[in-house]
């Protein structure tokens, strides 16, 4: 036996699957499954070894960052100064538990899915019917199912009794799906629709059925969802990958300025030790050694505020890569939709002849012309409420929509069936597409059938009216067709019903379902929350693209993207079909106008992932289901349900929404987009100082000047008046049009004309302080000058927090509220300075001297320079703006 070469099991006859399975309709033998059991293994899902902490440490030091601060600690700790190395190792620390604690809540992922599996199934051994664990099931042995079972295994049926299996967890369709034991498919039909095949942890709903284990453990669909979960490498995320980039130009910058500096020194004839440790120290300088744990600590805060918005955010960085997002790839079933049936519209006798489809509610004003189809709708039924949930529903989902329909019209399903108990039944098959039920009513035996329309009209001759019964003409029929086709174009399920009044209870083999007076029908769907249509244009405002990614049918999945405004003019819909037959360059071409996938696979959904991510999108994922999983995974974040969502999902995910509410997104985003700009304008502060830091030292050893600061001066600027404006920054309030900006592509935080304020302004700093130098060297003496420089790269630095609000709107103009903090920050900072200027012991320590007020005063006005200097940058970008746009209008009007 070997079931890997054979063809899909999916598309042989009953027959051919016993050949080549070598079993039968009793099933193995026992001394034959348990050979089978030792040669293939248990039906689990396989497991990788967890990685060990020391593996997870490991990974943290190697990055490249950390490197990079790892060696500023350490060259530190070579030049004495162990104030700076204690605080850059602490960080390196800090980060690494936060890493290492992230890492080890992602893998229970798979710990999950093994809870998907049933722990008992029910099987035919040697013709002897046995309850085993699921994990002893073999390929070849015969599986008994009945209503209520979780399928323990992927199983080619051989007999079906009216069997529905709901899939949605696997497929995404919320309508149970009607097996059929005798259909052959053919090789290439999809996974949605193999009406043949059980798969594991699907959920039998209604009626019984046996099958052949044709796949165990990893083999199965769901086995292959955990493959997928532990080969697919996400990758590391937006921000850590522009960390890492600024680390990479950091480095870069440091080793050049080290050559450059020993190399300058050696020419000037200064000792080769010494000059070292100068070169050195000025390569330290550069690295902004609080830029990880503030990023750390700016994100961290942003989780705290997205918490209360019910949004949990598992990994911290997983905030900015939500700012970012170019792309939200949607799962429909139970994110944009309730994943519940419920029934939208419906018509009676009265409302067909008069060419009316009815919504629900304006079909209640007059709900007593409506008993009949109620009465039908309750006793006509297998579903019931939950008696411990009384919101919750046992059975069909298609059946249990109906239930909250009577309710709503002022009856009780419960009570109709106390009242008028099932005398007889007809159950559902798949063949005549209908069911019917007996009762007594009013002494009087009363059949109800509910179906199919297509199938339930043609075996009506009457039609029940305000009027009392009537006969059902031809005209009419087409009529009521050509209204529930039009009822079926707008993705809804029609169910229509029929009774029969007789007088006495019908014979065993009596043929009821004929003659019968038509009630009406109701149109069901899984329909869209009410919230997601105005989250979907807020994102699409933010220049956000919506993606619906579905298992469900096209046709289903296009009304609703209608709906809800994903699909417009223009956008193109894929099925799984045609995804399957696409190279990857083809996908990556089609996925730039496509905003539908329907009737897609796990793999499929992997894929299109994958193509967005090869077209530079940041891709936001949103699902709920195990068949959702690997695509939330490889997504540059994943966004779980907290409610409806399967353990899987939530466990791969980034972020969860507590409340299930797609409307939460766009809060995120918004949130996202605030962590991006506030640690952008964190990095342009900390490097602006830090360039103006090794400008100035830079340009004093070209000219082999003595150093206007010392590598103390140094970390004091660095550590005291520089972390804590940055932390403030932090939490800087957004701006009011921040969610009508497009996203930032991924690469390089350095967008736009960043990289020149940086520079400018940091060229400017430098500039001010050296003419602080020289002015106090010139005038009074070395100390006065370096106390001065001192004096205004710190307070330069600290003034300049207040220009970071924006990079275009003045100084004045603020967002929506203050920054306290901002103003906080710099009174500490500033408390701070004025300890080691005016200490007379703390001014030895640091190399310093009193200040006169003419030295003081120039301190100042060199300082706000700064301010100026940056005001006017913005002045000038806004006038060069406006003439440009007033160009561009000119050249339209001629």
């Amino acid at each position: 036996m070997d079931n890997q070469k054979q063809p899909p099991s999916y598309s042989q006859t009953t027959n051919e699957l016993f050949s080549d399975l070598e079993t039968s309709s009793t099933g193995l033998s026992e001394p034959e499954a348990q050979q089978r059991l030792k040669k293939y293994g248990p039906n689990a899902l396989a497991e990788k070894p967890p990685k060990s902490t020391l593996m997870m440490l490991k990974e943290q030091i190697i990055d490249p960052m950390i490197l990079i601060l790892l060696g500023a600690a350490a060259f530190s700790a070579i030049l004495n100064e162990w104030v700076e190395a204690s605080v850059i190792f602490f960080i390196v620390v800090v980060n690494s538990i936060i890493g290492i604690i992230q890492e080890k809540k992602a893998q229970s992922s798979l710990a999950a899915l093994k809870t998907m599996s049933a722990p008992t199934a029910t099987v035919m051994r040697g013709g002897i019917e046995k309850i085993i664990p699921a994990s002893e099931l073999v390929i070849g042995d015969l599986v008994l199912l009945a209503s209520g079972d979780m399928v323990p295994a992927d199983l080619r049926l051989i007999q079906s009794a009216n069997l529905k299996i709901a899939e949605a967890s696997l497929t995404g369709e919320s309508i149970a799906s009607e097996k059929n034991a005798e259909a052959v498919l053919s090789a290439d039909c999809p996974l949605g629709d193999r009406k043949n095949m059980a798969y594991t942890s699907s959920i039998v709903t209604y009626g019984r059925g046996s099958g052949i284990v044709t796949k165990t453990g990893m083999d199965t669909e769901i086995g292959q969802i955990a493959g997928m979960l532990e080969n697919d490498d996400a990758g590391d995320t937006p921000l850590k990958r522009k960390l890492n980039a600024v680390g990479k130009v950091l480095t870069i910058i440091g080793l050049i300025i080290c050559v450059l500096i020993f190399a300058i020194g050696a020419l000037y004839g200064r000792p080769l030790l010494p000059q070292f440790l100068v070169a050195i120290s000025l390569a330290i300088s550069i690295i902004p050694e609080g830029l990880p744990a503030t990023a750390t600590i700016i994100m961290a805060l942003g989780v705290q505020r997205m918490a209360k918005q019910h949004a949990l955010i598992k990994k911290l960085p997983a905030v900015e890569t939500l700012g970012n997002a170019t792309v939200i790839c949607s799962d429909k079933t139970g994110t944009l939709t309730l994943n519940k049936m419920t029934v939208t519209h419906l018509a009676n006798g009265d409302d067909f002849l008069n060419k009316k489809i009815l919504s629900v509610q304006k079909a209640r004003q007059n709900s007593s012309s409506y008993q009949q189809l109620m009465y039908a709708a309750s006793l006509c039924n297998d579903a019931s409420f939950n008696l411990d949930k009384p919101q919750e529903v046992i059975g069909d989902p298609t059946e249990g929509a109906l239930l909250p329909l009577v309710q709503d019209f002022g009856y009780s399903a419960l009570s109709l069936k106390k009242e008028y108990p099932r005398l007889s039944e007809y159950p559902f098959d798949s063949i005549r597409k209908r069911m019917s039920t007996i009762h007594e009513i009013n002494n009087e035996y009363v059949a109800y059938t509910k179906g199919a329309l297509d199938e339930l009209l043609p075996l009506c001759d009457y039609i029940l009216t305000s009027n009392g019964t009537r006969k059902l003409t031809k005209a009419d029929k087409d009529n009521i067709l050509a209204l529930s086709h039009k009822m079926s174009d707008q993705a809804l399920r029609v169910l229509g019903f029929a009774s029969k009044n007789m007088l006495n209870l019908p014979q065993e083999d009596e043929n009821i379902e004929e003659h019968l007076v038509f009630l009406g029908a109701v149109g069901m769907i899984d329909p869209a929350r009410d919230e997601v249509k105005a989250s979907i244009k807020m994102a699409r405002e933010a220049g956000i693209k919506t993606i619906m990614i579905t298992g469900d049918h096209k046709n289903t999945a296009v009304a609703i993207a209608k709906n809800l405004g994903i699909y417009t003019n223009g956008n193109t819909v894929i099925s799984g079909t045609e995804l399957n037959e696409m190279t990857d360059n083809e996908l990556d071409q089609a996925v730039k106008s496509a905003t539908v996938f329907a009737r897609v696979s796990p793999n499929d959904k992997l894929r299109i992932i994958q193509s967005l991510k090869r077209n530079d999108e940041v891709v936001a994922m949103t699902g709920d289901g195990v068949n959702d999983s690997p695509a939330l995974k490889a997504a540059d974040i994943g966004v779980a349900m907290g409610i409806g969502g399967t353990d899987v999902a939530k466990d791969v995910s980034d972020m969860i929404l507590l409340n299930d509410s797609f409307t939460t997104i766009t809060v995120a985003i918004r949130e996202g987009r605030k962590v991006y700009r506030n640690i952008q304008k964190v990095i342009q502060f900390l490097l602006v100082g830090n360039i103006a830091e090794i400008t100035t030292l830079f340009v004093a050893t070209i000219f082999n000047w003595d150093a206007p600061l010392l590598a103390v001066h140094i970390l004091w600027v660095n550590l005291a008046t520089a972390s804590l404006p940055a932390l403030a920054l932090g939490v800087d309030p957004a701006s009011k049009n921040i969610m009508k900006h497009k996203p930032v592509k991924p690469g390089t935080l350095f967008e736009k004309d960043l990289i020149w304020r940086v520079i400018s302004q940091g060229i400017f700093v430098a500039l001010m302080t050296l003419i602080a130098y020289w002015i106090g060297e010139a005038f009074d003496n070395p100390i006065a000058g370096q106390t001065m420089a001192f004096c205004v790269l710190a307070l330069s630095q600290m003034l300049r927090a207040f220009n970071q609000h924006s990079n275009t709107d003045p100084i004045w103009v603020r967002g929506s509220k203050v920054n306290v903090w901002l103003i906080i920050s710099f009174i500490v900072s500033a408390i701070l300075m004025g300890i080691i200027l005016f200490t007379p012991n703390l001014q030895t320590l640091f190399h310093l001297t009193s200040l006169t007020s003419r030295q003081w005063l120039v301190v100042i006005i060199l300082s706000l320079f700064s301010i100026l200097q940056v005001e006017i940058s913005k002045w000038i970008k806004k006038l060069i703006k406006a003439r440009q746009k007033e160009n561009k209008l000119q050249t339209v009007s001629d």
